[in-house]
């Protein structure tokens, strides 16, 4: 098995400081598959390519897997394994590139954080669904793909072509994004992982999907795929990525059956009402600026963005990578000067205040207050209802009564949520906050209603009162 990256960045041997594997040595990792070889074909100032071998020896393959495969059957011993990507390379390249993949380089640290422009290429790559589904997974991700399938004799041009594809990806990433993605996608498209997983493969996966997964609009086929379609770890790992772009009531009843021509007919993920709750609840106050409060990955932004009538959008977040995807999602360096002078992006935490967050019609609090520790909530209010005092603040939480509903959620929707607030707990919130700071408030639910528990999601618009201004 093959896979190269590459890089023009100059100087391009930069890329062996954020592998941390230098271009003048062939190195060798031992596996309990077989071994790899991490080596550079090339590596110039003008261009570096680091590739990574790995040679597996199916009969130790094998005999580790015995203890947990049922079939003892020649093809154990006599198959792809040893030329085309799969599972294996996956694990391969996460031991051997850890360190890259974590984002951490104290020589380069800067870029590190970079995005850079990468080549990668993996020349026989098993692909169930043919190139379609490899532009479907990566396209997303802000990869050029080019998927050229492999024919299965080129002798004979009628017999089509076979099951694997060269695959080729050209972008702007950061290498550790790219990597991540490489590690969670490359069994996705083999759709045949070669070890036994445990519970532990969860956390494995949002690890590598951490900033790119929940936003995908993949989300549910890639966890299904990567997870062997054991419903009970995709039920878990959904229910965990519910605030991340996916949700947990689609992780309820997996389809059994996938058909990967054609993307998946599925109900409206919450997430996407919630975007068109808060989107349409903007217009009905008439904003003409907005700022969303903890924009995360620029999801919302973009709806915004593509709204005429919003005339200034802002986004602001307390992490810079989450800006930096926003910033790439929004395609801000493609934008028109005069479509760029609409929209902002800053760094700022919503428990201090700054004065960027000021002079706006309307403010989106979004899946944000929950995130915060109980103590610092105050400060939170008084930095948005008090000191930027926006015409209207729109707050979105979890309904924590409705939580019983989510079949395998134990706890709360996602683990960073510091608590839940039931539909009464919110009222008095609410109510609390309107009435100190000199705002009315209307409440409402988003999602599908329960007669007894309400709806999953709870929505407070909050409008300024008149004669409160200052």
């Amino acid at each position: 098995m093959l896979l190269t990256v590459s890089t023009t960045h100059q100087p391009a041997t930069d890329l062996g400081y954020l592998l941390h594997k230098h271009p003048d040595r062939v190195q060798e990792f031992r596996q309990s598959f077989g071994t790899v070889t991490v080596f550079y074909p090339e590596a110039t100032t003008e261009r570096c390519t680091a590739a990574l071998m790995l040679d597996v020896d199916p009969v130790r393959l094998a005999r580790s897997q015995a203890r947990n495969a049922p079939d003892f059957s020649l093809a154990q011993y006599v198959n792809d394994r040893s030329y085309a990507a799969s599972s294996l390379l996956g694990v391969a390249m996460a031991d051997v590139f850890s360190t890259a993949r974590s984002g951490r380089c104290a020589s380069r640290q800067e870029l590190a954080d970079s995005a850079i422009p990468l080549e990668i290429v993996v020349p026989t790559l098993p692909c169930r669904g043919g190139a379609d589904i490899a532009h479907r997974l990566f396209a997303p991700l802000g990869w050029a793909v080019e998927a050229e399938p492999v024919p299965l004799d080129e002798a004979f041009a009628e017999w089509g072509a076979s099951r694997y594809v060269r695959l080729r990806l050209t972008g702007v990433v950061r290498l550790a994004d790219a990597l991540n993605q490489l590690h969670v996608l490359l069994p996705v498209l083999d759709e045949s992982k070669h070890y036994w997983q445990g519970p532990d493969e969860v956390d494995k996966l949002l690890r590598s999907g951490v900033g790119w997964l929940g936003s995908h609009p993949e989300a549910t086929l890639i966890t299904r795929r990567y997870l062997g379609r054991r419903s009970g770890l995709t039920r878990t790992a959904l229910a965990r990525l519910a605030e991340l772009g996916d949700e947990v009531e689609e992780a309820v009843e997996p389809p059994e059956d996938e058909d990967v021509s054609q993307p998946e007919e599925k109900r409206v993920p919450l997430n996407i009402q919630r975007h068109e709750a808060v989107h349409q609840v903007l217009l009905e106050v008439g904003a003409r600026t907005v700022i969303d409060l903890g924009c995360g990955p620029g999801q919302f932004l973009d709806r915004l963005v593509k709204t005429p009538a919003f005339t200034r959008v802002a986004g602001s977040d307390v992490s810079t990578r989450s800006l930096q995807y926003a910033a790439r999602r929004l395609r801000l360096d493609r934008m028109s000067e005069r479509q760029a002078e609409r929209v902002e992006l800053f760094q700022s935490a919503l428990t201090y205040e700054d004065d960027r967050l000021a002079g706006f019609d309307a403010a989106v609090l979004m899946e944000v207050v929950e995130h915060v520790d109980p103590p610092r909530l105050e400060a939170l209010e008084r930095v948005v209802f008090g000191a930027a005092g926006p015409g209207a603040v729109i707050v979105t939480t979890p309904n924590a009564e409705y939580n019983v509903l989510y079949e395998g959620l134990a706890g709360m929707r996602h683990p960073d949520h510091r608590f839940e607030w039931t539909r009464e707990e919110f009222a008095e919130w609410s109510g609390r906050v309107a009435g100190t700071y000199g705002y009315q408030v209307d409440l409402r639910g988003i999602g599908d209603l329960d007669e007894t528990l309400g709806a999953p999601t709870q929505l407070a618009i909050f409008t300024r009162k008149e004669g409160n201004d200052d």
